[in-house]
């Protein structure tokens, strides 16, 4: 173990030992159970953010942090912890996201009510095991390690579904479990394949190795088996099916954990396993990774332009903007594979913004139907309209915003792809992905147009009590907003400022993320043949 081991190490245990805290004391935790979960959040993002701080940039392709001892020994398994450029963006992502849903959960008056009625020591104990499955999933630098941490957090979101979720919960948690561990499967053989061929586990000597000792023929076989476990979970079209209901039917907090963070497990993937451990598969399946990408950049956006309901719309987007992801990691050059990282990044933000903003709208008007809502949002809450917009305008790629950059460098990787891939096919892949970022402009505008313009529908004056026994009734003829409190609250400020202020910080200053995402992926991409 290095010097500064022990943050990793860290990171993990604040939020492993504040859930084991909640079964071992729970009548001693319950006096103070809406702050403990933001105060042990707020100890991991520190960790975070000291991570960040005290992180080498002089050497970012190099893992650092490292924690390195035996697991299982009779294996020969180890605990393999560390970070570099590609996975310390993201660790810092889970944790911020963390702590804002904790504190979006903990400050609100109104969320308040909801918290302390809906089973809070179960709720808090399980955002914190998702934290860590979450975070350990990016620290691994062991396969096993890894798939152990992916798999970790299934059963929290499969929880947060189907405990604190829509009405439609049950089907949609069932849906998204089923899904993930069948991906999950076929993952694990794709690594045990990997370990039978080298015998080995760990991710840096695999990496190093550049597929030596494993026939074309297996690399092929391990890559498409890795492959689907990580599709799954990115969304890939056509495995895109339990998003949707997912995104929909799961709370506020949930829906920001899902998109910012779960769905970057699957693309983290690619870029620390699949292709530098695999890299002659990565060559021979690219095409068809890309062929799937941009079917699935144009299909979410078609799809978005056909939803009524809000936070479905913006699940559909992920689908869409995951194509473009997925089609950086295919081009497999640096232009792409850059963009591609930095587009996890900035979706992150950008999606857990809009889900943020969708949550705030529903429990406004008690419907998140576009239709219903009647327009207006601007005339009748003009700072949450305006916050609406910004998200809106940043996810579908304006410059100068952090949505831009990924997808221009993905669609610029696809002009010139990596020696041995076909030009003309990805120059296609490029003309369709450009189709798909004019289509995702044009669901947004569509969506602005139903949801912040217009003139809104008169609404009959009510007290913030009466609005109170009013939620559930989504089925009111006309959705109402309380005049009280109804623009934006103190607590969504403060959860929503850090993501707008990184939004725009990554759009103008893109070199913050790329500077990080470049050494490291040069090192991956050395792999290929």
């Amino acid at each position: 173990m290095t010097g500064t081991g022990w943050l990793p190490v860290a990171l993990l245990a604040v939020p492993l030992l504040g859930a084991l805290g909640l079964v071992v004391l729970p009548h001693v935790l319950r006096p103070v159970l809406r702050a403990y979960g933001l105060v042990l959040s707020g100890v991991t993002l520190a960790l975070a953010a000291l991570l960040v701080a005290t992180f080498d940039y002089g050497r970012p392709a190099s893992p650092q942090f490292e924690l390195d001892v035996p697991w299982i020994p009779g294996l020969g398994l180890r605990l393999h912890l560390g970070i570099d450029g590609i996975s310390l963006p993201l660790v810092a992502l889970t944790a911020l996201l963390t702590f804002l849903c904790f504190g979006y959960l903990s400050w609100g008056r109104a969320r308040a009510g909801e918290f302390l009625r809906a089973r809070p020591r179960a709720l808090v104990f399980t955002l914190l095991v998702l934290e860590v499955g979450m975070i350990g999933t990016f620290l691994a630098l062991d396969l096993l390690l890894f798939f152990v941490f992916f798999e970790i957090v299934l059963v929290p979101m499969y929880f947060l579904i189907g405990i604190w979720g829509g009405e439609g919960r049950r089907a949609a948690s069932i849906k998204f479990i089923l899904y993930t561990l069948l991906g999950s499967v076929v993952m694990l053989l794709g690594l045990l394949l990997v370990w039978a061929q080298t015998g080995t586990l760990d991710i840096e000597a695999l990496a190093a190795a550049h597929g030596s000792g494993m026939a074309r023929s297996v690399q092929i076989l391990a890559f498409v088996a890795i492959g689907i476990g990580l599709a799954v979970k990115t969304p890939m079209w056509p495995l895109h099916t339990w998003l949707p209901d997912a995104h929909t039917e799961a709370p506020t907090t949930g829906s920001v954990l899902l998109a910012g963070v779960l769905l970057k497990m699957g693309t983290y993937g690619f870029a620390r396993i699949a292709i530098p451990v695999l890299p002659e598969g990565a060559l021979a399946v690219a095409p068809w990774l890309g062929a799937f990408a941009v079917v699935g950049i144009v299909y979410g956006s078609l799809a978005c332009l056909a939803q009524r309901d809000l936070k479905r719309m913006i699940a559909y987007s992920s689908v869409g903007h995951m194509g473009f992801v997925l089609l950086g990691f295919a081009t497999l050059t640096p232009t792409g594979i850059n963009g591609a990282l930095f587009a996890n990044v900035a979706h992150g933000l950008i999606t857990g913004l809009l889900f943020f903003l969708a949550g705030a709208i529903k429990d406004r008007y008690h419907t998140a139907d576009m239709t219903a809502l009647g327009g207006g949002l601007l005339a009748t809450l003009p700072r949450l309209g305006s916050v609406l917009t910004f998200a809106a305008v940043a996810s579908l790629g304006l410059p100068g915003l952090a949505g831009f950059w990924g997808e221009m460098l993905a669609l610029l990787g696809a002009f010139r792809p990596a020696d041995g891939l076909p030009r003309g096919l990805f120059l296609t892949y490029m003309v369709i992905g450009g189709l798909g970022a004019v289509l995702t402009a044009a669901y947004f505008l569509v969506m602005l147009s139903r949801v912040t313009h217009g003139r809104p529908p008169p609404l009959p004056a009510e007290s913030e009590a009466e609005a109170e026994r009013r939620v559930g009734d989504s089925l009111a003829a006309r959705p109402v907003a309380t005049l009280a409190h109804r623009d934006v609250r103190p607590y969504e400020l403060l959860a929503w400022t850090p993501l707008v202020a990184l939004i725009l910080l990554f759009g103008l200053w893109p070199g913050l993320l790329l500077s990080l995402t470049t050494p490291a992926v040069h090192t991956l991409l050395g792999a290929l043949p």
